[in-house]
C-alpha cells in the first residue's frame, strides 16, 4: 500500500463553515474506507496549512478520494507520496 501526506487549506466556503470540519472529516474517513483507503492521521494545525492527513492505499483510490473531497469547495490540498525507509531502500538498490 502507497502512503499518502495531503496538506490542506480551508477555501472561503470551509472557514465560514469550520464548525462542520469534524464532521467532514468523518464523512471522508467513511468514504475512504469504502475505497480501500485507511486515514492514519488527521491534525488540524495552525502555520501555513490548515490541517496535515496521511492515507494509505492504491494510488487510484487516494486519487479518486482527494478528488471528490475537493469538488465539494471546502478544502484545497497538495498531496505527496510517501516512502517508507524500507521503500527508498528497495528503490535506491535498483539504481545503476
Amino acid at each position: 500500500m502507497a502512503t499518502f501526506i495531503t496538506l490542506v487549506n480551508f477555501t472561503d466556503q470551509g472557514i465560514k463553515n469550520i464548525k462542520e470540519s469534524p464532521a467532514r472529516l468523518d464523512a471522508f474517513r467513511t468514504m475512504a474506507t469504502k475505497m480501500g483507503l485507511t486515514v492514519k492521521s488527521a491534525y488540524w494545525t495552525l502555520g501555513s496549512h490548515d490541517m496535515v492527513l496521511t492515507v494509505e492505499g492504491h494510488e487510484d483510490a487516494a486519487t479518486a478520494a482527494l478528488l471528490k473531497v475537493a469538488s465539494l469547495g471546502n478544502v484545497r490540498s497538495q498531496t505527496l507520496r510517501a516512502l517508507s525507509a524500507d521503500e527508498m531502500g528497495g528503490i535506491l538498490a535498483k539504481m545503476p
